[in-house]
């Protein structure tokens, strides 16, 4: 075991400590202690030498991978979709079509009223 493995463990032993007496304490201590509940055992996976023998294929897997990661959902997780409604899109088009001509006529209109000489 290095030196960097006995840190680690110690820095777990220290954090399972804090959740044991954060729980006993109780209030908003105890919340804290069952939030940081599953650290240690996660801290103690970050071995660099059982990070470099998982990567070799020589470590011990996860027992808890299939256990901790959540089955994927078998259908669409949205509702379907809805028809929103509104006016039709020809009319929107049509009715800015006219609005548009409607005001040029107009421009044109007042133009007239004051030509340059």
């Amino acid at each position: 075991m290095t030196k960097v493995d006995q840190t680690v463990d110690r820095a777990a032993d220290k954090l399972d400590g804090f959740v044991r007496s954060a729980r006993a304490a109780g209030g908003v201590k105890a919340k804290l202690g069952d939030a940081l509940a599953e650290d240690p055992a996660f801290l103690r996976k970050l071995k660099p030498s059982l990070i470099a023998a998982r990567a070799k294929g020589r470590g011990p897997a996860s027992d808890n991978l299939a256990q901790a990661s959540p089955a994927a959902p078998t259908g669409p997780q949205h509702p379907p979709a809805k028809k929103r409604g509104g006016p039709n899109p020809w009319l929107v088009v049509g009715a800015a079509l006219v609005t548009g001509y409607a005001v040029a006529k107009l421009i044109d209109w007042r133009g007239h009223a004051h030509p340059r000489a």
